[in-house]
């Protein structure tokens, strides 16, 4: 399963350059991967009322083309890696004329609130971990 997320590219998040200034790519690939948990049927906001939270442990990115104002980016958000544990999300970000603008991955764990205290979403969230075997197995 591939989430399709489209973004306009507006004028404050570019640079001197015109160009899309680089930490603004890492605010795409969460509204990607939050597009990719929207279609599993879920919702990062619900986890966090539970007590969750879901922290970027590692990220990976390549920039490959600029996008500029006035364009508009498609963002494609899949399950690269899950075992129950961590979670690592891929992504490519495409300029209009269809190039990749970036590619990268996240990599997420799932933890307790109150400590920070790393939990397996295979226990602790049933649903989510079936979900997320379901994505895998889509992908092989």
């Amino acid at each position: 399963m591939i989430s399709i997320k489209e973004i306009d590219v507006r004028y404050s998040e570019t640079d001197q350059m015109g160009v899309v200034y680089h930490a603004n790519y890492l605010v795409w690939m969460e509204l990607g991967r939050t597009q990719f948990i929207r279609d599993l049927g879920f919702n990062y906001a619900e986890m966090e009322k539970d007590g969750i939270l879901s922290p970027v442990i590692d990220i990976n990115v390549s920039y490959k083309k600029p996008l500029h104002y006035g364009e508009t980016a498609k963002i494609q958000t899949w399950l690269d890696y899950y075992d129950g544990l961590r979670v690592v999300y891929g992504y490519e970000i495409i300029t209009p004329d269809g190039s990749i603008a970036l590619t990268g991955t996240s990599s997420h764990v799932c933890v307790k609130k109150e400590n920070f205290k790393p939990i397996s979403i295979r226990k602790q969230l049933p649903e989510w971990h079936a979900a997320y075997e379901n994505a895998k197995k889509s992908k092989e």
